[in-house]
Order: C-alpha cells, then sequence, then structure tokens
C-alpha cells in the first residue's frame, strides 16, 4: 500500500467520503469540457462549413478520422489506465485539445484540420477514456455503480449545458450586433479551448493520488495477451460492447438535430441553437435519473425500456408533421434528449456485473470501447451518403430510421444480457 492509500484508509468515514466525492467532481469537469470542441458541430454545424470554407461531406470526413483514431486507440488506452495515474493521463489530454483549439480558432486550411482531428482523437481516446471510466469505477461501491456512472453522464451533461449555454449566447450576442458569424464562431471555440486548459491545471494540482488510483502501479504477472484471453471468455463483455454499440448511435442521431431543425423546418440558426442547448440540459435529467433507477430497480430493465423509448421516439421524429407546432417539436427533441442521456448514463454501469477482475478493467474497457465506439467510423460516412443520395429533409429521416432500427437490435441485447446474467446467478 502506498502513502496515498495509508492515508485514505486512516481518515474517518465522512473526510474518506468528501475525498471521494472531490475526486469524483474534478473527473467530472474533465469529462464535462474535454468532448464539447470536438464536436462543435452539434450546435454550429452550418456555421463550420461556411466558417472553414468546407463542405458537410468534408465534415464526415473528419469526423470518420476521429473515430479511426479512436478505435485504434480504445486497447491500448485500457492499457494505460491499468499502468499510469489518471492524474497525467486526464492532464495531458485536456492540455492537447485545448491547444489544439486555439489552432482550430484560426481557420486553418484542409490539411491542417485533419492534423488538429486527429491529434483530437489521440487525445481523447488514448490518454482519456479509459483512465476516466476506471477511475470511476474503483471510486464506487458494488451498489453505487448505476448512479455514479449516471451521475458522471449527467454531470458532465450539466457542465457541457452550461458551457454550451454561454457559447450561444455569446455567438448570438456577436451575430445581433451585426458581426460575422465566423467572428462568433472564433469566440465560442476560444471559450472551450481555454476552459479546457484551466480545467488541466485543476486536475494536475487538486487530483492528488488516492481511492481512483489504488490499483495503478500494481504488479502484474499475466501478459496482455493472456489478459484479452480472459475477457474474449466472458460472454457478458460481447454483449456489453454490442449494447454501447447500438446505444451510442441513439445518442450520434442528436448530433444531427440542429441541421435537421433548420432544413427541414426552417428555422435559423439561432433558433435551432436553442432547442439543441435546451436539449443539452436533459442530460442530467436524463444521466442521473437513469442512474438512480437503474440502482433502485434493474439497471438491465431500465436501461432495456429507454432504449426501446428512444427507438420508437426517434420513429416518430421522422413523421413528425410540421403542422403538428413548434412545441410539439421540442418536446418531442427534448425526450429523445432525456432518453439518449439515460442510455448513455447506464450502459457502463453494466460493467460491475461482467464480473472483470479490476487488474483488467482498463484493458476491459478498452476492448469494449473499441467495439461500441465504431459508429465513430462509419456513421458520418453513411450520413454523408444519404445526403449525397437523397439531398434536403429525407437524408435525415433515412439516417433517423437507420439508427432507431439499431436501438431495436440493442433492447434485444440489454435483454440477453439480463438473463445470461440471472443464469450465471442461479447455477
Amino acid at each position: 500500500m502506498n502513502h496515498a492509500d495509508s492515508m485514505a484508509a486512516a481518515l474517518p468515514l465522512p473526510a474518506h467520503k468528501r475525498l471521494r466525492y472531490f475526486q469524483f467532481g474534478l473527473l467530472l469537469l474533465a469529462a464535462g469540457a474535454i468532448y464539447p470542441l470536438l464536436y462543435l458541430r452539434q450546435n454550429f454545424e452550418t456555421t463550420i462549413l461556411q466558417s472553414f470554407h468546407i463542405t458537410s461531406g468534408d465534415l464526415g470526413v473528419f469526423y470518420s478520422m476521429l473515430g479511426v483514431v479512436y478505435a485504434v486507440s480504445y486497447l491500448p488506452s485500457g492499457w494505460l489506465a491499468d499502468r499510469f495515474p489518471p492524474r497525467l493521463l486526464i492532464a495531458f489530454s485536456l492540455s492537447v485539445v485545448g491547444g489544439l483549439g486555439l489552432w482550430f480558432a484560426t481557420f486553418p486550411a484542409y490539411q491542417a484540420l485533419e492534423i488538429i482531428f486527429i491529434g483530437w482523437g489521440l487525445a481523447a481516446g488514448l490518454t482519456f477514456w479509459a483512465a476516466l471510466l476506471k477511475g470511476v469505477k474503483m471510486l464506487a461501491s458494488a451498489n453505487e455503480q448505476g448512479r455514479f456512472f449516471g451521475i458522471l453522464d449527467g454531470g458532465r451533461g450539466l457542465v457541457e449545458a452550461i458551457l454550451a449555454s454561454i457559447a450561444l449566447a455569446i455567438f448570438a450576442f456577436h451575430v445581433e450586433r451585426g458581426e460575422d458569424s465566423r467572428l462568433a464562431l472564433q469566440q465560442v471555440i476560444y471559450l472551450y479551448s481555454f476552459t479546457c486548459l484551466a480545467i488541466a491545471v485543476l486536475i494536475l494540482l487538486f487530483l492528488d493520488k488516492g481511492v481512483a488510483e489504488r490499483d495503478n502501479g500494481a504488479e502484474r504477472q499475466s501478459s496482455v495477451f493472456t489478459d484479452l484471453r480472459l475477457l474474449l471468455a466472458i460472454p457478458q463483455v460481447w454483449l456489453l460492447a454490442l449494447i454501447i454499440f447500438c446505444g451510442y448511435q441513439l445518442y450520434w442521431a442528436t448530433y444531427s438535430f440542429s441541421a435537421y431543425l433548420q432544413q427541414g423546418y426552417g428555422m435559423s440558426a439561432v433558433a435551432a441553437g436553442f432547442i439543441t442547448v435546451t436539449k443539452l440540459w436533459m442530460r442530467p435529467i436524463g444521466g442521473v435519473g437513469g442512474g438512480f433507477l437503474g440502482d433502485r430497480f434493474s439497471k438491465e430493465g431500465v436501461l432495456g425500456l429507454t432504449m426501446l423509448l428512444a427507438s420508437l421516439s426517434l420513429f416518430g421524429l421522422i413523421f413528425f408533421p410540421a403542422s403538428a407546432g413548434i412545441y410539439f417539436l421540442l418536446a418531442l427533441v427534448l425526450l429523445l434528449g432525456v432518453l439518449t442521456y439515460a442510455i448513455r448514463g447506464l450502459y457502463w454501469s453494466l460493467l460491475d456485473a461482467c464480473r472483470v477482475p479490476l487488474s483488467v478493467t482498463g484493458l476491459a474497457i478498452g476492448l469494449i470501447s473499441v467495439i461500441g465506439y465504431l459508429p465513430d467510423i462509419f456513421l458520418p460516412m453513411i450520413n454523408a451518403a444519404f445526403a449525397t443520395h437523397y439531398p434536403g429533409i429525407d437524408s435525415y429521416r433515412f439516417y433517423f430510421a437507420y439508427i432507431a432500427c439499431c436501438g431495436l437490435m440493442g433492447t434485444v441485447a440489454v435483454f440477453t444480457f439480463n438473463y445470461l446474467n440471472k443464469q450465471r446467478e442461479s447455477a
């Protein structure tokens, strides 16, 4: 046991809890700040295309590149998380994302954008993702997995919503003053970039060695290949990867809501941005609420139900009539926000039910992520292909229909996961 572990163990229970929650809060801040800059298209896609003088297909290529980098990074990310302190990995990741964001704010050429997206992918995938999830899993006890992962997603969503609201206010302020939307977007990029850099400093200064790092540095006798064979022999690991694969696509659908509302219903960039930013405020409700409901009733049951409802709601958005009114459309978008955020808050809580040894938890996260987040690679290209062959609003309808069908498949996978766990417990 290292010095930090001894100190944590010696603390009275309330102080120990405060240490846990403080560390968890820092991880939550990091998770909420690192991704909005990478996915700025969620609220400003049309302005990005105009400001960088690129097409929707170009943007799809960049996000596919980002997805490829994620895919090849997840497995080594797990290896790194099992061997290096989260404090260093997370602070490094935030610094790289923020630094590249400052370059992004100069509106560089196409080739430079390729470098930026590759760098973002390495920072958010290789050195960040598994370190974050393993830290959260280790901070939560067995009966707290649902709420901790739910609060992680809901809390990071709250951070994202606050930042997005500030960003939209800055954007609207500059546009309403008659300034070029390119300048307004630049100020938004600066906001996100400097936020990442500031939180990186906080992580370095205040995320001390403690509960979240108690397993790092432990001696390991087995090889990576032996650990992989162990993980691949667990059926629940494969099912969890499929569940995330399907559930993550439901979340990806929300990235296109802004463009869908502008092209399909004639909304302005500010009006569509208001609706999609309002949707971000549903993330704390969906993530935290889903997590607590999962711990109270059944994580698998709540997750399966939310995936089913999200799929059906997405079908509802496809056939939404323009005559139904803006408020009904807003309600449907917000409902989809709550459901998709509940899904994100719940699916990683199933990792504990896979009964993966702690010493290879990071590797398990990496392995599951390789499969679960494959949509990062191909969904942008599918979206671009639909846009090419079915110009206008129909491209989004075909895209949403495909994702809704994947959501139904994920629902089946969740209940299969639950069935196997019950069979194992009764054996």
